[in-house]
Parts: structure tokens; C-alpha cells; sequence
């Protein structure tokens, strides 16, 4: 029997009768307070309604028999005893009875546990310690695990001991032991060793593997050594080549170019995907979404994906919420997030907080606070980031006594605030021209011990700039200078468009470092575009 079409989903499912949109201040008074209660109501009655999968629902167990029920429920209570503590040795220790050997099955399951976890110093100190207890077999499996440990927490010291004391006890040169060094290497920074150790693999052996291959071009792109990059991965598309590029080689690849700001080549290797039947995945898809800022390129990625057969997952959902954030079509970015609570995908912090950003860039107050009450319906806690983003909504709004209402509240929930925190109040008060508050607020987070960045000492030049003050101007720009903070193409411009007579046109030349005649081009001021663009300190990178 043939199957039925399947159509990707449409992205707006929003009733067209329900009118998000924000009043103008242009329009009829009435006909705006209409639209803000209509919002307001549309609010409180449907938006991010709870859903049954994010509710809390006591788990089923089932065991063997009482024994394994106590076995297991002991393992776990000595699990969380470890991860309290932070510390698995003493808790280990107090394990043993009577200088009884501890069960091998329970120590090789912690082992495998912590591994899960990725919990690498835990698993480093456990074998560590086995290494001096005279009860268990300290063998060749357990070296190799010890050194991948140090591998991953960038150990390349301990890594280059255990490795030098194997050689030393006869044991064959392995892969898996010369790859976790070169890791421990490249997460070390040290990138010309990493890649030392690779040729020397690839010279005299032992050969590397697939895996091996993977963190090397995991290494050179972390290191910016994208030529190299390229080299290898040329070389293993050759049909010489001892191995076949997998899927995570062409991800590596994908995002190296992101990286690289190479759409172009990004797309190529896309494509050979398809010519070398290596299957694409929708992590595949979130890459190529995560270079793009137009949200009509990201939307149309996401439809080629769902008409590749392939499932959204809660970082495609975010990339493209977070596309028509930026971009301003509010409707849209929730839209997309009820779409992915109907989906049954379960929403992160992460995700949270860029539907958050994606109100408070509008300043739609409201619609902000629902979102922030539902994180924590969802048993998602806010973090600072949150918090910044939600008094960021406030700032937009240009509602200043509530922004000030909420900054107090950041730190009565336990959280200090950081250069970006007071940047957006310090933003808020030279938006509504109110000076004096905006250098208190300014002083208060020197005072907090807190160093000014770019973005708040082109804000404060900036609203000085408003008030056609070239000479505060100019102590501001010297100030980013002094601070060690190299000015923007906004900040020259802001200098720039201040200076009127021709000395200060000079001297604004000399600033800014131009020799060229002053250009009424560079006098263009994209204060309004860019005020929010500023980066709050929340950006996740859904990279590959």
C-alpha cells in the first residue's frame, strides 16, 4: 500500500484574527489601547499553555528482585555521594569493609558512569587511586582510560607520563593512547604538538582511526588552522585514502567554514555529502541554519530539512526562533516555539531565553513576563542571562521605573549583576536622554568593581553625542582608548558626525585614525539600528 505524502508542518499557526502587533505612536490613541489589551488578553489566555510531557511524573522502576532493588538503589546513593562530595575516593574508601576488595562490578560501573557523565576528573582520580591498591589489576584497558581521562580534562602533563610509563612496561604503541595525548595537546592549546604526535601516527603508526581523524580536524579548526584543516580533509576524500570521511568529519568541516565566514564552501561540502552518500542529519541542517541571519534563509533551510524527512530538534527550533527575534516578527518566533512544544521536543534554558530576547529586542513587556513565569513552571531556573534579557524588555519599553524595579530584584534572587546587566540600564536612561542617571549607573558598576566595555562606553559617547557635545565626545573615545578597548565603526561615527568646525574636524580625523578628507558618508549615524544589537552576554552557538 503506498504512503501518504507527508508536508512539513506550516511554521505560523497563530489564529490570523489575533493581533500582536505593537501600537504606533502615530495611531489613534483608542485604537492602540485596544490593541495592547487585545495582546495583553491573548496573553493571559493562550500563550505557552503547560503541556503534559513537561510535567513533573513519578518515574517506574522495575527490578529483578529485593536484592538488585537494594544493589541498585545503594550504587545510586553512593553516585550522589560522589557528586556531592566531589570527591569519589573518600567516599569509595568508605565502601570497604574490614580491607575487603571492593565489588569489581560496582567499580567498573561507576567507572562507565562518571564516563557517561563525562565527569573526567572523577573517573582520573578513581583509576588513579586503583593504581596504588594492591587488590585490583591494574591493567593495560585501565591505562588506556586513564589517559583518554587526561586527554579530556587537557592534562597533556599526566597524559605524557602515563603514556612514557607504558612504553616503559612493554606495551604495544596504541591509538587510542597516542590520540588522547594528541587531545590532551590540542584542549592544552598546544597545537603544533597535537599535530606533531598526528604525523608522526601517520609516518610510523600506530595508524590513526576514524576518531583519531575527528579531533585532529577538531584541533586544527579550534586553532584556527584552517588550511591545515583542509589538507587532511582533501587527502581523505582521495580514493587512496585509508579511510572514507564520516558524518562528524563533514560537520567539522561545515563549521570550520562557518567559522571562516565561507558560505560558499560550507554549502559545497553540503553537497558532497549527498555525492558521497553520507547521511545528513538534522545536525547537519542546524549548521548551515546557524550561519545565516535572515530568517527567511533560516526558515527555508528548516523546510528543506523537514522535507528531507528529518525531525526539528530543540537547537533547530531555537535557530530559527532566535532568526525572527532579530528580525522582529514576534508572531513568528512564538509561533515556532508552541510549534516545538506540539512536537513534544522539550524546550532548554537556552531556547528559553531566546524567545525571551526575541520580545525584550521589541520591548514587549508582557509578553516577556510570560515567558520568564513559564521557565520556571517548566522547572527551567533563570539564570543571569535571563534576568539581563528581561530587564533588557523593560529598557526597550523605555519603562525605566520598572527596569529599576527588576534590577533590584536580580540581586534579591541571589544573582550579581554583571558589564552587561548595568549596560542595559545605562543604555535605558541615554535612550530617554536622562544623563545624570545613566552616569550613576555607570559610576555603580565601576564602583562594583566591574570594567566598562565597548558597548557602554559607545552608548554613554554616543548620548552625549545627541546632546551635539563634541568635547565630552571626545574625553569618552580617549577614555575606550585608555581602557584598552579599541573603538567601533559607531563610535568613529558618532566622533565624526559631532565635529563641525574645522578644528574639530581635524582633531575628530586624528582619533579616529583617517587621513583622507572627512566624507559626509562616514557621517551617517546608525544609532537607532544598532542600539539593539548589542550582545548580552546570552549568544549560544548551535555550531556543530
Amino acid at each position: 500500500m503506498p504512503q501518504a505524502l507527508l508536508l512539513p508542518k506550516p511554521f505560523i499557526s497563530t489564529p490570523s484574527n489575533i493581533n500582536w502587533s505593537k501600537p504606533k505612536i502615530c495611531g489613534d490613541l483608542v485604537d492602540a489601547n485596544i490593541k495592547i489589551r487585545r495582546t495583553v488578553e491573548v496573553v493571559c489566555l493562550g500563550m505557552l499553555a503547560p503541556r503534559k510531557f513537561l510535567q513533573k511524573r513519578k518515574k517506574i522502576e522495575h527490578f529483578k528482585d529485593a536484592a538488585d532493588e537494594a544493589d541498585q538503589k545503594n550504587w545510586r546513593k553512593l553516585m550522589n555521594e560522589i557528586l556531592e562530595t566531589g570527591s569519589a575516593v573518600s567516599v569509595l574508601r568508605c565502601q570497604r569493609t574490614r580491607n575487603q576488595p571492593l565489588p569489581r562490578d560496582l567499580v567498573l560501573g561507576t567507572l562507565v558512569r562518571f564516563k557517561q557523565l563525562k565527569k573526567w576528573n572523577l573517573v582520573s582520580e578513581i583509576l588513579e587511586w586503583l593504581r596504588t591498591q594492591h587488590w585490583w589489576d591494574f591493567n593495560e584497558m585501565d591505562f588506556l582510560m586513564l589517559i583518554t581521562a587526561y586527554g579530556k580534562q587537557a592534562d597533556f602533563v599526566r597524559a605524557e607520563r602515563v603514556l612514557s610509563y607504558m612504553n616503559k612496561k612493554g606495551y604495544p604503541a596504541n591509538v587510542i593512547s597516542h590520540t588522547a595525548l594528541m587531545e590532551a595537546y590540542g584542549k592544552g592549546c598546544q597545537y603544533n604538538k597535537a599535530e606533531a604526535i598526528f604525523r608522526r601516527m601517520q609516518s610510523s603508526g600506530p595508524e590513526p582511526s576514524a576518531l583519531t581523524y575527528q579531533i585532529i580536524l577538531k584541533i586544527f579548526v579550534e586553532g584556527d588552522k584552517f588550511k591545515e584543516a583542509e589538507e587532511i580533509f582533501e587527502t581523505l576524500l582521495k580514493e587512496t585514502s585509508p579511510l572514507v570521511p564520516d558524518q562528524k568529519m563533514f560537520h567539522m568541516m561545515i563549521y570550520m567554514y562557518k567559522k571562516a565566514r565561507n558560505y560558499e564552501k560550507a554549502r559545497k561540502v553540503f553537497a558532497l555529502m549527498a555525492e558521497r552518500g553520507v547521511q545528513r542529519s538534522t545536525v547537519t541542517y542546524n549548521s548551515l541554519m546557524s550561519f545565516e541571519a535572515n530568517y527567511k534563509e533560516v526558515a527555508k533551510i528548516y523546510d528543506e530539512m523537514q522535507r528531507a524527512g528529518l525531525a526539528p530538534d530543540v537547537v533547530s527550533y531555537a535557530l530559527l526562533v532566535n532568526a525572527y527575534g532579530k528580525a522582529r516578527r514576534e508572531e513568528e518566533a512564538l509561533a515556532v516555539f508552541e510549534e516545538m512544544l506540539d512536537a513534544g521536543v522539550r524546550p532548554t534554558r537556552k531556547a528559553y531565553n531566546i524567545l525571551l530576547d526575541a520580545f525584550a529586542i521589541s520591548g514587549m513587556v508582557e509578553q516577556a513576563k510570560t515567558v520568564f513565569k513559564s521557565m520556571r513552571r517548566d522547572r527551567f531556573t533563570p539564570d543571569l542571562c535571563s534576568y539581563t534579557t528581561m530587564l533588557s524588555a523593560y529598557v526597550n519599553a523605555s519603562d525605566m521605573e520598572g527596569a529599576e524595579k527588576f534590577f533590584k530584584r536580580i540581586r534579591q534572587d541571589g544573582f550579581e549583576p554583571n558589564v552587561v546587566t548595568y549596560g542595559s540600564l545605562i543604555k535605558g536612561y541615554a535612550r530617554v536622554n536622562n544623563l545624570e542617571k545613566m552616569m550613576e549607573k555607570y559610576e555603580n558598576m565601576r564602583s562594583c568593581g566591574i570594567k566598562a566595555n565597548q558597548t557602554v562606553l559607545t552608548t554613554i559617547m554616543d548620548a552625549y553625542g545627541k546632546s551635539r557635545d563634541f568635547d565630552s565626545a571626545v574625553v569618552w573615545f580617549r577614555e575606550m582608548e585608555a581602557a584598552g578597548v579599541l573603538p567601533d565603526q559607531k563610535a568613529k561615527n558618532i566622533l565624526l558626525s559631532l565635529a563641525t568646525t574645522a578644528e574639530e574636524q581635524m582633531e575628530a580625523k586624528q582619533l579616529v585614525g583617517q587621513c583622507h578628507p572627512y566624507s559626509t558618508e562616514t557621517n551617517t549615524r546608525d544609532t537607532e539600528d544598532d542600539e539593539n544589537d548589542e550582545d548580552d552576554g546570552c549568544k549560544d552557538d548551535y555550531a556543530a
